[in-house]
């Protein structure tokens, strides 16, 4: 799966939980976004690491070189993450729009 399409997948599920106290971290698990912990962790810190989400908790185990993320996650969207979600909702429906137009008129 496309790494932006698993980030715009984040993102969203962030932004519907935005109604409720707590975060519903099921909502973004490897299995549901069809990805391995690694990728999806990975994903996450580079998430927060330019500021589109907040929250996560780091640790290092013993006798491992790279961080580990503390669960249940407790995250939250930015503005910039919600920012990356409009801009992107728009421009998907602008490329379905075209694709529509390019599909109804033969030779575009």
């Amino acid at each position: 799966m496309n790494n932006f399409t698993v980030i715009y997948k984040i993102l969203k599920a962030l932004e519907q939980s935005m109604d409720y106290e707590e975060f519903d971290d099921s909502l973004i698990t490897p299995e549901i976004l069809g990805v391995s912990r690694e990728r999806r962790n990975k994903l996450l810190i580079e998430m927060q690491r330019n500021g589109y989400i907040t929250g996560l908790i780091f640790f290092n185990s013993l006798g491992q070189h790279s961080s580990q993320i503390r669960e249940p996650l407790e995250i939250n969207i930015t503005l910039k993450g919600l920012e990356y979600l409009s801009d992107n909702t728009m421009m998907k429906k602008a490329a379905n729009m075209l694709k529509g137009i390019k599909d109804t008129i033969p030779g575009i």
